[in-house]
């Protein structure tokens, strides 16, 4: 599945969320509305093909108040795997890992 299919399923609700994405986004003030939008708004900043619970990607997007990254696979139904709000000294932009 490519990023508008996973849009797709955004809007059809049809988006699941990892036991560990809960605990993460409990932990760090994160709603389901905020990794919704950002999937909506976002781009996919880098591909895992090889992720342990199958292929998946890196999404990063700009929110009103911060950036937000959402790691989700790429299988149907998506499902969110983690998501958090990206260190600046690990990023470049949000967008690029530094070195």
């Amino acid at each position: 599945m490519d990023l508008k299919g996973i849009r797709q399923q955004v809007a059809l609700g049809q988006i699941f969320y990892t036991r560990h994405a809960v605990q993460r986004m409990y932990q760090r003030g994160i709603s389901t509305e905020m990794v919704e939008s950002a999937i909506l708004k976002g781009e996919i900043i880098e591909e895992y093909p090889d992720d342990k619970y199958g292929p998946s990607c890196l999404i990063a997007a700009e929110l009103p108040a911060e950036w937000l990254h959402v790691v989700i696979s790429l299988g149907t139904p998506p499902w969110v795997i983690t998501t958090y709000v990206p260190d600046p000294k690990e990023w470049i932009n949000f967008t690029r890992r530094s070195k």
